[in-house]
């Protein structure tokens, strides 16, 4: 596997990508029309949040992504420290090391014939892009339960992978009924997750978050926050959360790597007062930028 990417001239115009170890002008940069993450969405990203040229907690997201590859028998094209040079050149390039940073890492399986089944041998393709990142004006959410099911049985549940429509049509039905986000319950009614972010809820000294199993995603903010949480003598619980449960909570919050953590204000008609235990999870996690 390449360890570094080659440089390529480019005008003065900075947009660029990375594709395969070629630093790119956008307009320039080819996906091939039988590419089986643009045909069948086989493929796998991750989200990545650089302040001042820092791609916080890389290491974490690559094994994630390599981990995902793994179960995918996606081949990744790049090793971890080749990834972390294409960054830091791409940033460099796009001017971005001193601003906040949106960075996603794209790896599809690449082309193959036509049909379900993958090549024997894919040449699969990895991108890189890096936008500037502006944060949510709010402080808080209000969420919505809305009718879209997570399905707690198929392993994609539990990846970042390129399937991602259950998660757009949850966020367009809770804005529609004028909410910031969604929750999605899965087969069996339990809240599993929001559009975008992994859900918990807080009663008292006890945290609450639903188990994978229940279709969940391992995000890296929720291991974070799982992991200082217990650290800081909080009742950790990672389980199923029902409805039903919702009226006996002091509060919830959201998290993902982007925002990091956001406090949910509401959830249906259910009001949440807004509290000095998801303001000190917050502050810590903010400042959690060492992996």
């Amino acid at each position: 596997m390449s360890e570094a990417p080659k440089r390529q001239e480019v005008g003065e115009r900075q947009d660029l990508v990375w594709l395969d170890g070629v630093l790119l002008e956008r307009a320039a940069a080819r996906i091939d029309p039988s590419d089986r993450g643009l045909l069948l969405g086989d493929g796998l990203f991750e989200t990545v949040l650089v302040r001042a040229g820092h791609a916080e907690h890389l290491e974490l997201h690559l094994q994630r992504l390599a981990r995902s590859a793994d179960l995918l028998a996606i081949p990744l094209p790049v090793d971890a420290p080749g990834v972390a040079v294409a960054i830091d050149e791409l940033l460099a390039a796009l001017g971005l090391r001193q601003d906040l940073a949106a960075l996603r890492i794209t790896l599809t399986r690449g082309a193959g014939r036509r049909g379900l089944l993958p090549p024997e041998e894919p040449q699969s393709h990895l991108l890189v892009t890096a936008v500037p990142y502006h944060p949510p004006a709010q402080t808080a959410f209000a969420a919505t339960i809305v009718d879209i099911r997570r399905n707690e049985g198929s392993p994609l549940s539990r990846l970042k992978s390129l399937n991602y429509l259950d998660n757009v049509l949850a966020l367009q039905q809770a804005v529609a009924a004028g909410a910031d986000e969604a929750l999605l319950c899965n087969n069996a009614g339990a809240i599993c997750c929001a559009s975008r972010a992994n859900v918990f809820v807080i009663r008292g000294r006890r945290l609450q978050t639903p188990p994978l199993s229940d279709g969940v995603l391992d995000g890296i903010q929720r291991h974070l926050v799982l992991q200082h949480a217990a650290a800081a003598g909080y009742d950790v619980a990672e389980e199923t959360l029902m409805p039903a449960d919702l009226p006996g909570i002091d509060e919830a919050f959201v998290t993902n790597s982007l925002m990091g953590l956001m406090p949910l204000s509401q959830i249906d008609d259910l009001a949440l007062p807004e509290s000095t235990r998801t303001q000190e999870l917050r502050a810590w996690l903010e400042s959690s930028t060492d992996d």
